[in-house]
């Protein structure tokens, strides 16, 4: 694993740590609430955004507009029986979700998860950085590279392993901000 390699990799973590945090309730609305949800639309599972138009037309209601009608009743059932924690009130041709303020202890939760998702984003850039040290390692046993350029390259790997750790505390600094903020 070149180092190129290790840093396009640790980017890609760093992007989908964020967005976990994206899917953790703030108190506001927010459209990404809901990436995680599939409906099973005619026996697939399929995105909710695919099917819906979603918008935040105030900062305590996602509305949900279907682009077909039939798959109303398909994408309440899919919000209910997720773990978003919303009830979804269906009017006949879209769906309002209320967003109700955060308790203290709901939010401490939700701080609990952030942090479990960035340990999980740390984790797996460290682990990135274990696969490219062995690759350096390799190289310099099989005498394809020096010990000098090994011992550079671990630096450099180093160096990227604490930057993208870095990056990760401060989407975490932000989102636990996010989530205490009444």
């Amino acid at each position: 694993m070149k180092l190129a390699e290790a840093e396009s990799t640790m980017q890609k973590t760093v992007e989908s740590t964020q967005r976990a945090f994206n899917t953790i309730r703030t108190g506001r609305a927010n459209a990404s609430l809901l990436d995680k949800i599939t409906v099973d639309y005619y026996g697939s599972p399929t995105p909710l955004k695919s099917l819906a138009n979603i918008t935040t037309p105030d900062s305590t209601t996602i509305l949900i507009q279907p682009y077909d009608r039939n798959t109303l009743n398909l994408i309440e059932k899919a919000i209910s029986m997720s773990d978003v924690g919303l009830t979804p009130n269906n009017d006949g041709s879209l769906i309002r979700l209320n967003i109700p303020p955060l308790t203290s202890d709901r939010r401490k939760e939700l701080v609990k998860i952030a942090a479990k998702y960035a340990e999980e984003g740390r984790v797996a850039i460290r682990n990135i950085r274990r696969d490219a040290l062995d690759t350096i390692r390799k190289l310099e046993k099989n005498a394809e590279i020096s010990e000098d350029e090994a011992r550079d390259q671990q630096d450099k790997l180093q160096k990227l392993t604490n930057k993208y750790t870095t990056r990760i505390d401060e989407l975490l600094t932000e989102k636990e901000k996010d989530i205490t903020t009444v």
